[in-house]
């Protein structure tokens, strides 16, 4: 069993590589997608990443109770990949209004992690977690996208602490960061 955070850029490879590492851990896999198709691009980009995965594999689309609902139904899984955390935590604080306190905010993204964490901790099954790499860039102009860059570094931090592995996809290329 390992449990397996991946990072990094847009584009960078990050789903490509958990694919390949999900093979390698054998099957059979449930795949845990966060995304809303909001708009037609976004859900021309979710049928492509449906078109990449393997017919034979489970998917479990999921926007916010992520860990509550693996645990439900993760039926004989023995991979899971979660993809994504960016959009999860973008999924949180699409609930909320910009007067909302940041601390109400970072509360729901906090117990969010930590029942991911928890289900990860009680599975028995190896975790494949994608995740973006956003403190890298421009500090975000307005109060909502500095907020989400911090959350989702907090919680990027968390689930760090947690896994076995980690790793940073740079140009196509992982760098593994951990252990």
């Amino acid at each position: 069993m390992a449990n397996i955070l991946i990072t990094g850029g847009a584009r960078s490879g990050k789903s490509r590589f958990a694919l390949e590492l999900a093979l390698k851990l054998g099957e059979p896999v449930l795949f845990v997608a966060t995304a809303l198709a909001g708009d037609e691009e976004m859900r021309q980009r979710i049928e492509e990443h449906q078109r990449a995965r393997p017919s034979a594999w489970r998917t479990l689309e999921v926007t916010t109770h992520v860990g509550n609902q693996i645990s439900q139904q993760i039926g004989k899984a023995q991979v899971v990949i979660v993809d994504c955390i960016t959009l999860l935590v973008n999924n949180i604080l699409g609930q909320y209004s910009p007067r909302t306190g940041a601390s109400v905010i970072e509360q729901k993204v906090t117990g969010e992690i930590n029942a991911l964490v928890d289900c990860i901790n009680h599975t028995g099954a190896s975790f494949i977690i994608v995740t973006n790499e956003v403190g890298t860039g421009l500090v975000p102009a307005n109060r909502m996208g500095r907020l989400y860059r911090d959350l989702l570094g907090k919680a990027n931090q968390l689930l760090a602490q947690q896994v076995d592995e980690v790793y940073l996809m740079v140009a196509g290329l992982p760098v593994q960061i951990k252990p």
